[in-house]
């Protein structure tokens, strides 16, 4: 666009100007059918004279109207280059940031074009962008921002283009599932009696966001993404309970604890077998409880909405991420051609306790829990047919020397110094009484806690030992190799167990009956029932230390990959229950039986829709619900206000809270950025102009509800 002067004289105190439309742009481009985009600009600027003739485009006036109408053009000009049509709507605006920049209420950083030409999404023939320069700034702020509140009246597209930047985000795999969230004020008791499922009780408080979503996805895809749990769309008082009971078990670097004594700061095991702490711990009320099994008989307590990442065979095949679905979404779906569905992850390292002192060496009590005699009514004895164990044992154990009696058995005799009386007690039966393994059985065996909950080298050398005496490599044709164990203990038979899961593997356990078990070399029937644990351990773990049975296991092709996948999940009643947020970067902790779970979202987008009703404390279990590598979008009107009286707004207190805060963004938008009809922008700006009138004296704040006499 070029404005040149000419020879014509204009009035007194005029300036005039000419401007050349490019001849690649038709001027019905320009000037819009039947003149309607030159009538908006005369109209903005009445006291300018315009003419048109051919290409040339000429204007009267004042010298500061004359430069912005020649901006005016120009901005047209580059939109016009990039395909896209003007339209009033879009003259409009343009005047209006040109204006505002040159009347200093603006930086001006952003021209016309930039805000108008910036394409979020293409959807179905359509293209979502910003329309006015405060949209523009909000929807950057959100690409360069965690958190972002967008903040203004109703038309403003809050959630729109939120959720615009939320499909565009899963498009690009720069997430792995959208959440759309609504505090639904009215879904509570006041619905209760209301026909219908939960779901179609709440749905028309959660309409808005299906809407925009049929706008901007495929309609066939959308309940396909919505089962898969790659979008959820829920009210926020049904996505805060993601929670277990009080006194579910939780592992922390000194043992089991329940999730109920947790607080701030206490330091729980993650996925990575490290200590991770605990961030947030909210108490959630009693709610509806359920059982999550796993197919090798691991449990776990959690509520309907508790999340749960897994994965299934298809995902695996192809090489997809691992997906986080809630127990509900799994109920009923847990089969996939009678094989089970979603598999769990494991521990990926050994769990990492403070290593413990301990008073006999971890394999030689492995050993001699597996085949030792410890009743204490007779020297210590063992039993096996490899020598090598006896050599290790007595190698382990200083001050005993392991003497052969004839056949498998072993005494664990005292060695012998000069001067030594004979009521020395025997080093082994000094410790078994430490341990307080003293006169224990084959049915009653245990692991201590002390080697329980000891480093992962304690914990091997333990299982070694067990495994080496009692256990063995069992081969199968076409498949990897497990390692089997048996015991007449229950208590072993469980610490086992721990033991193997604690290293990353998983272990199942099954029962044989004493009574017409057949018999072996034991001349006495069996009195006790056996139980049987088949084991496999991850790579690099390795269960033998025996040279024959280690060489049959490598031989096999070892254990292959330790697998866990969800057998069943049962209603079990109402509990007080409590959701913790933790700071692993997976945000996963280790629960009862090792099973690995959590409830924070990571790899989110998280649009928190109508935020003015939300509580305070709804806001702060909402902002720290956040995991890693999300992003969370949050959108209200804090002239709005839907709360019972006498309840706060957590979106107007949060802005005094976290303003300024590192990576939160407040966006705040007006009656210039409504999109709707522009009477709702005229209606916006009376009701403004009236309470700031008549707000102090007329009405009193309550709640978040605006009361008038």
């Amino acid at each position: 666009m070029t404005q040149t002067p000419t020879a014509d004289t204009p009035a007194q105190g005029k300036a005039r100007a000419e401007f050349t439309v490019p001849a690649q742009h038709p001027m019905v481009t320009v000037l819009g059918s039947g003149d309607s985009l030159l009538r908006v600009i005369e109209k903005a600027f009445p006291a300018a004279d315009i003419h048109v003739r051919g290409n040339q485009i000429s204007a009267v006036g004042d010298q500061k109207d004359l430069a912005l109408i020649s901006r005016v053009f120009d901005e047209m000009m580059l939109v016009l280059r990039t395909g896209q049509p003007m339209t009033e709507d879009a003259v409009e605006r343009s005047i209006a940031m040109l204006k505002a920049s040159e009347n200093g209420t603006s930086d001006g950083q952003e021209t016309p074009a930039e805000v108008l030409t910036q394409n979020i999404l293409s959807s179905r023939g359509r293209t979502i962008r910003p329309k006015t320069l405060n949209q523009k700034r909000y929807v950057d702020a959100i690409d360069k921002h965690t958190i972002v509140f967008g903040i203004g009246p109703a038309g403003t597209g809050k959630t729109y283009l939120a959720m615009a930047k939320a499909v565009q985000a899963l498009q690009s795999k720069q997430v792995n599932r959208i959440i759309l969230t609504r505090p639904a004020v009215e879904a509570g008791e006041r619905l209760g009696f209301l026909p219908g499922t939960l779901y179609e009780k709440i749905d028309p408080y959660l309409r808005p966001l299906y809407d925009a979503l049929h706008d901007m996805l495929d309609p066939d895809s959308i309940p396909r993404l919505m089962a898969a749990g790659t979008i959820e769309v829920a009210p926020l008082a049904y996505m805060r309970g993601r929670s277990q009971p009080i006194f579910t078990n939780v592992l922390t670097p000194d043992g089991w604890r329940p999730i109920g004594d947790l607080q701030v700061g206490d330091l729980v095991i993650g996925s990575n077998g490290e200590p991770t702490p605990v961030l947030g711990v909210y108490p959630q009320g009693e709610r509806d409880i359920y059982r999550v099994t796993a197919q090798d008989g691991s449990w776990t307590l959690a509520c309907g909405e508790h999340l749960w990442t897994v994965r299934t065979r298809d995902d695996k095949r192809r090489d997809k991420p691992w997906r986080v679905l809630e127990t509900q979404d799994m109920i009923g779906n847990l089969r996939a051609a009678h094989a089970r569905r979603y598999e769990l992850p494991l521990l990926t390292a050994p769990v990492c306790f403070p290593e413990r002192e301990v008073p006999m060496d971890a394999y030689a009590l492995g050993l001699l829990l597996g085949d030792g005699c410890l009743t204490g009514s007779t020297t210590p004895s063992f039993a096996t047919e490899d020598p090598e164990l006896a050599e290790a044992l007595e190698a382990a154990l200083p001050g005993v020397v392991v003497r052969h009696k004839g056949g498998p058995d072993y005494v664990l005799n005292r060695v012998k110094s000069p001067g030594d009386v004979v009521t020395l007690e025997n080093p082994v039966t000094r410790v078994l009484r430490e341990l307080d393994l003293l006169r224990t059985r084959s049915h009653s065996k245990f692991v201590p806690d002390d080697y329980l909950y000891n480093s992962a080298e304690v914990r091997l050398a333990v299982l070694q030992g067990l495994l080496d005496s009692d256990g063995g490599p069992v081969t199968q044709r076409d498949r990897t190799c497990r390692v089997q164990f048996s015991t007449a203990s229950i208590l072993l038979r469980d610490d086992v167990i721990a033991l193997v899961r604690s290293l990353g593997g998983v272990a199942y356990t099954r029962r044989r009956p004493a009574e017409g078990r057949e018999q072996g070399t034991a001349l006495a029937a069996h009195r006790y029932d056996s139980h049987v644990v088949d084991i496999r351990l991850p790579e690099g773990i390795e269960p033998f230390r025996l040279a024959r049975k280690r060489a049959k296991y490598h031989e096999a092709g070892g254990g292959g990959r330790p697998m866990r996948f969800i057998d069943s999940i049962e209603p079990a009643g109402r509990e007080e229950t409590v959701c913790i947020q933790v700071a692993a970067e997976d945000s996963l902790y280790v629960t009862q039986d090792y099973l690995l779970t959590h409830n924070t979202l990571n790899d989110a987008f998280i649009i928190l829709d109508e935020a003015q009703n939300t509580s305070p404390e709804q806001m702060k279990m909402f902002l720290t619900r956040l995991g890693f590598d999300s992003k969370i979008v949050i959108t209200g009107d804090v002239t709005q206000v839907d709360l019972p009286s006498g309840t706060k707004s957590g979106l107007r207190q949060v802005q005094d809270i976290l303003e300024g805060v590192d990576d939160v963004h407040f966006s705040r938008l007006s009656s210039q950025d409504v999109v709707r009809h522009k009477l709702v922008g005229r209606i916006v700006d009376a009701y403004e102009k009236y309470d700031s009138q008549n707000g102090t004296e007329n009405g009193t704040h309550k709640g978040g509800r605006t009361k008038r006499k």
